[in-house]
């Protein structure tokens, strides 16, 4: 069972880094919108 630990525990890291990228990438995407929405609000006034 002890063989299994160490592949598992790489495996949930490794898992876990892609969902804090693709998270970072989600916020990224949302700060370019509401940087784009407030410029065109800007522009309005």
């Amino acid at each position: 069972m002890r063989k299994y630990l160490i592949p598992l525990l790489a495996l949930a890291a490794l898992s876990a880094c892609e969902t804090v990228k693709g998270a970072g990438r989600d916020l990224q995407t949302a700060g370019a919108v509401v940087s784009r929405e407030a410029a065109e609000v800007q522009s309005q006034y």
